[in-house]
């Protein structure tokens, strides 16, 4: 991955796609050390793991239908619903329908650069 850290302004034409799971790739969209934007695909039926890290995550659901799974509890959303996981917190999400999730963290996520 190419360090944008010097960079104000991405244009995500010019962004490549990165496997991470089957049927999940992702975009770094903008990023610093307290902040990073994250555009996550998947297909239908695809699965973001159940994990964790020590960053606090938001995420919004741009496109498609996920259950979503925090801490145990499991709740579907749509496309304009978005989800908050704090440190630490076992979560995960389906994709119901094939979509689109925009992830941010704070602070960035060093790993995935």
């Amino acid at each position: 991955m190419t360090n944008r850290l010097n960079s104000f302004f991405q244009h995500e034409a010019t962004l490549a796609w990165e496997p991470t799971e089957p049927g999940v790739k992702r975009k770094i969209m903008a990023y610093g050390p307290d902040l990073m934007i994250v555009r996550v695909a998947f297909e239908a039926g695809a699965v973001g793991k159940a994990h964790s890290h020590p960053h606090r995550q938001a995420s919004y659901v741009e496109s498609g239908v996920f259950d979503v799974t925090i801490d145990g509890r499991t709740e579907r959303l749509i496309a304009g619903d978005s989800f908050f996981v704090p440190a630490d917190l076992v979560h995960g999400v389906v994709a119901v329908e094939a979509g689109q999730l925009v992830d941010s963290f704070t602070p960035m996520r060093e790993e995935f650069l």
